[in-house]
């Protein structure tokens, strides 16, 4: 019974480091510990730790009684001194397994949490690039077409602008045209004054 329950605890001990630790050996541990948890390992193992525990009970009774007999007695004969100590080095052995065997049940837990979490998160990773890389695009397609737009904003200012000095151009020139006009026209008003004058003057001679 002693070898068994430290052979038992030994490789408890060594399970815990394994998942504590990366190492080649973690990923088959995991695997066979998904395995023990599906179909009726679950059963089994809650069996197997409900015996343990009504075992330990028995021996931790069985202390109780000794050291009852002793006090009653007074004195601890060899044998119930014999049996004492094998029966505590066997509670204690049994108290340590089934911490151990919910020790071993908890790291599993967490790191098959801790997967989901990085798979997760890896997920949510992955998805937020692809956005962004759509953002991306929605954006560059965006700065494109307002660069067309402004591009051709650019275009009808400068048409505008053209047509502006043209329009102006034309003003001046027509601008130039009714001061030579009105310069003309002030040319032939003063030539038919002084035309009237010179034949007013040659009527009176003629007089």
């Amino acid at each position: 019974m002693l070898q068994l329950l430290y052979t038992v605890v030994f490789s408890e001990t060594v399970m815990i480091m394994v998942l504590l630790f990366d190492n080649p050996f973690r990923k088959l541990l995991i695997m066979t510990l998904d395995l023990v948890k599906r179909g009726r390992g679950p059963v089994v193992v809650k069996t197997v730790a409900g015996t343990v525990f009504v075992v330990l009970m028995s021996d931790v009774a069985s202390i109780v009684e000794i050291q009852n007999r002793t006090m009653e007695g007074g004195v601890l004969n060899p044998t119930d001194e014999v049996l004492m100590s094998r029966n505590m080095l066997e509670a204690s052995l049994m108290g340590f397994l089934l911490l151990l065997s919910l020790m071993i049940d908890r790291l599993h837990h967490y790191i098959r949490e801790l997967r989901l979490l990085r798979k997760t998160m890896e997920s949510v990773k992955k998805q937020e690039g692809e956005n962004g890389t759509g953002k991306a695009k929605a954006m560059t397609q965006e700065i494109a077409d307002l660069k067309a737009i402004i591009k051709n904003l650019e275009d009808q200012c400068e048409s505008k602008d053209n047509e502006a000095k043209t329009a102006e151009a034309e003003v001046r020139t027509l601008s130039k045209q009714f001061d030579d006009l009105v310069v003309e026209h002030d040319r032939l008003v003063e030539e038919n004054r002084l035309t009237s004058i010179d034949q007013g003057e040659s009527a009176k001679k003629n007089a």
